[in-house]
C-alpha cells in the first residue's frame, strides 16, 4: 500500500480552531488493515510519511478528548496541542503484531500529556504533586453530587475511595471553584483592568533591590555611629522619640516628667541632638 493511497489533504492555512477541528474532522479513518501495515511501514523502516498518516488519522480522537478539560479554563487549542504530542508518542511507540488499535494505545498517552498541561499550567500554585492527590485532582469534578460546597460526611466518602485525607479533599474543592483570572487583557479588549496592570513592579530589578540593601545598611550604620556621639539623656530621648512604634512614642512632657524639667527644655535636648545627628551622618557619606 503506497502513501498515495489515502487522502490526507494538509491545508495550507487554518486560521481558527473552529477551522482546524473541520479539517482532523474530514481525514479519513484507517481500517484495521491499513493501520497494520502503516504501523509496519513505521516500526520496520521508519517511514515518516506512514507515521504521518497515523496521527492525522486519529488527530479527531484528540480534539474529542480535550473537550474533558475545558472545565479547567484553559484553552482548547493548547490542550489540543498538548493532545497531539501524546498521540505522536503513541505512534512511535505503536506496535500493529500486538493486535491491539491504535486508538486504545493512544488513548492513555493523549490523556498523559493534557493532564501534564493542566497541572503545570491552572493555578500558579503548585498541586496534585502525588499519584492520590493527581486522582483527586481529575475526579473531584464528576464524584460531587451537586454544584454546591461539599458536606463534611461527602468529603469523607470520597477521601476514602479515593486514598487522601478529608481535608485535601475540602482544600483541593476550594483550589478548583475558585476560578481563574488572566493576568493580561484579553486582545482587543482595552478597556478592561487585569492584575497585569497592578502586580507589574518595575523596582525589582536586581541592581536596584542590591542598591536599596546596601542604602538601608549604611543608614543603619551612620545611625549607630552617629547616637554613639550623644550624652546617654540626649540617646534616651531620640530613642523614646523617634526610634519606637507610634504606638508606643513618648510625649515630651512624659519624659519632661522622666528628667525633672520642663517640656520646652526636652524640645530644645531633642533638636540638638537631631542637629548633632545629621552633621555626623552627612560626614559618612
Amino acid at each position: 500500500m503506497s502513501g498515495s493511497a489515502l487522502a490526507f489533504p494538509t491545508p495550507a492555512s487554518l486560521g481558527s480552531l473552529d477551522h482546524y477541528i473541520q479539517a482532523v474532522n474530514r481525514f479519513p479513518l484507517l481500517t484495521a488493515e491499513q493501520e497494520t501495515a502503516l504501523g509496519r511501514r513505521w516500526k520496520e523502516h521508519e517511514d515518516v510519511d506512514a507515521a504521518r498518516q497515523l496521527v492525522l488519522s486519529h488527530l479527531r480522537l484528540v480534539v474529542a478528548v480535550s473537550r474533558n478539560y475545558l472545565g479547567y479554563g484553559l484553552p482548547q487549542a493548547d490542550l489540543i496541542q498538548e493532545g497531539n504530542i501524546g498521540l505522536m508518542k503513541a505512534v512511535r511507540r505503536f506496535d500493529p503484531e500486538r493486535g491491539v488499535r491504535l486508538v486504545s494505545f493512544a488513548l492513555h498517552w493523549i490523556r498523559a500529556e493534557i493532564h501534564e498541561h493542566v497541572l503545570r499550567n491552572w493555578r500558579l500554585v503548585k498541586i496534585a504533586t502525588t499519584k492520590a492527590q493527581r486522582k483527586l485532582f481529575f475526579n473531584l469534578r464528576s464524584m460531587k453530587r451537586s454544584s454546591a460546597a461539599l458536606t463534611q460526611k461527602e468529603a469523607n466518602a470520597i477521601a476514602v475511595e479515593l486514598g487522601v485525607k478529608p481535608e485535601e479533599v475540602l482544600e483541593m474543592e476550594t483550589r478548583i471553584s475558585g476560578g481563574d483570572v488572566s493576568l493580561d487583557p484579553t486582545p482587543g479588549d482595552e478597556q478592561s483592568v487585569t492584575p497585569i496592570a497592578y502586580l507589574t513592579d518595575t523596582e525589582d530589578e536586581p541592581v536596584e533591590i542590591l542598591e536599596r540593601r546596601e542604602t538601608a545598611a549604611n543608614r543603619s550604620k551612620g545611625l549607630r555611629t552617629a547616637m554613639a556621639q550623644l550624652d546617654d539623656r540626649s540617646r534616651r530621648i531620640i530613642e523614646a522619640r523617634w526610634l519606637r512604634d507610634d504606638d508606643d512614642t513618648a510625649t515630651l512632657q512624659e519624659l519632661a516628667d522622666e528628667y525633672g524639667v520642663s517640656a520646652e527644655r526636652i524640645r530644645q535636648i531633642e533638636s540638638k541632638a537631631l542637629k548633632t545627628m545629621r552633621s555626623q551622618m552627612i560626614t559618612l557619606q
